[in-house]
């Protein structure tokens, strides 16, 4: 989940501590924080929490301490947004090539990205291997490397975004070659025991873009690595299947529509048949029954072997403790306006006022009106906004 949640210099502070020790309190047994970015110039939102070289590891030490299961890990969600950088932010966007999002009448909201240079791009590494030093650093157990939902690794792995002819460029094993630099940099430069997790799309959903087959490929490479857990997931800005949403005719209760709440399981599946670290999969699971039937095997005992239930304990933080006794179903705000991409902002936004008031101390409440979490959403985005840069403009950080 992205909290945006971020204190003064976007940096941890109590919201973020009260809202990960209810999570830690709530039976999981791996916490995995939301974007961390890994420049301060490249955020996803204006009110995300950035880790550098330099950055005071004291807010992130308190983070890591109470975000932590007894006897369970937390991990830092590490990430660069690429092209996904809102134009109000006042950044450069880059990417690996020149080609903007496609957003329809939205597309202007975000900033027309700039191809990078070789030199930018091992700058990127370095930055991804820096940011899980000073993770490691700060008590946390492991890092995710995001490489999924059209951010900046997914740009390069896909052919859609990724148009370059260098070695960064052209077929799967160059476009990978970003993730797999990384993966191995990092993993040379943390300790044995401290964990590395990369998030990566099963699909883009797009017609020719990063596929099943793609996916596939990537793990194999992964398999060499060291990664010590794949999380799969799908879909991006442009198309954003990672909200596990269907297509389906008015009324038809179609087997894919009851089982959207685990929608990349069957793709999970089939990954896993390569990989030789367990593999995870997200996607909106919201009952115990299908939580259960994910974690099904095949004959040969292959299959997904960790379900993320991020969205589902925005809404009930303890729901892993409240399964191990009882059936509880976490019911999500249905918002059936036409124009759909303001429903899918609505039913995120009053996600995160579920999000708010868990880090201000409250128990979450589900009937609150869509249409005000998104007003209130918005006003929210623009302040942070004006805060980043404030704090851009008067940090002496490089960008």
């Amino acid at each position: 989940m992205e909290e945006n949640l971020s204190d003064e210099g976007q940096i941890p502070g109590k919201r973020l501590y009260r809202l990960y020790q209810s999570w830690a309190e709530g039976g999981v047994g791996l916490v995995l924080t939301g974007n961390v970015m890994v420049a301060p110039d490249a955020m996803t939102g204006p009110g995300g929490v950035v880790l550098q070289q330099d950055t005071n590891l004291a807010s992130f030490k308190q983070w890591a301490k109470v975000g932590k299961p007894e006897d369970g890990h937390i991990w830092m969600q590490i990430n660069h947004p690429g092209r996904q950088v809102y134009a109000a932010m006042g950044e450069t966007a880059l990417s690996p090539s020149n080609k903007a999002l496609d957003m329809g009448s939205f597309s202007n909201m975000f900033a027309q990205p700039r191809g990078m240079t070789e030199q930018e791009i091992e700058t990127l590494i370095q930055r991804f291997v820096a940011t899980s030093k000073q993770a490691e650093a700060a008590g946390f157990t492991g890092v995710q490397i995001h490489a999924a939902h059209g951010y900046l690794i997914s740009q390069f792995l896909s052919p859609l975004t990724n148009l370059r002819s260098d070695q960064w460029g052209g077929d799967i094993n160059n476009r990978s070659r970003v993730l797999v630099e990384i993966v191995k940099q990092v993993r040379q430069s943390v300790s044995s025991d401290f964990c590395i997790s990369v998030k990566l799309n099963s699909a883009d959903f797009q017609k020719g873009g990063f596929d099943l087959d793609d996916a596939i490929a990537v793990v194999q490479r992964l398999n060499e690595l060291g990664v010590d857990l794949v999380e799969l997931s799908g879909g991006s800005y442009e198309s954003p299947a990672m909200q596990g949403k269907v297509t389906e005719k008015e009324g038809e209760k179609t087997e894919r529509t009851l089982r959207r709440e685990a929608y990349f399981v069957d793709f999970a599946r089939e990954i896993a048949q390569v990989a030789k670290m367990p593999i995870m999969v997200t996607g909106g699971i919201l009952r115990r029954a299908v939580a259960l039937e994910a974690l099904e095997k095949d004959s040969a005992d292959i299959g997904v072997e960790m379900l993320g239930i991020a969205q589902a304990m925005a809404f009930q933080p303890d729901l892993p403790k409240q399964w191990q006794t009882t059936e509880l179903e976490v019911n999500l705000p249905t918002v059936n306006w036409k124009n759909k991409t303001f429903a899918a902002l609505a039913v995120m936004a009053v996600t995160k006022a579920q999000l708010n008031r868990l880090a201000r101390g409250k128990a979450p409440k589900t009937n609150i009106s869509p249409f005000f979490s998104l007003l209130s959403d918005q006003i929210k985005t623009n302040q942070l906004t004006r805060r980043y840069r404030r704090w851009r403009k008067n940090s002496a950080q490089p960008g």
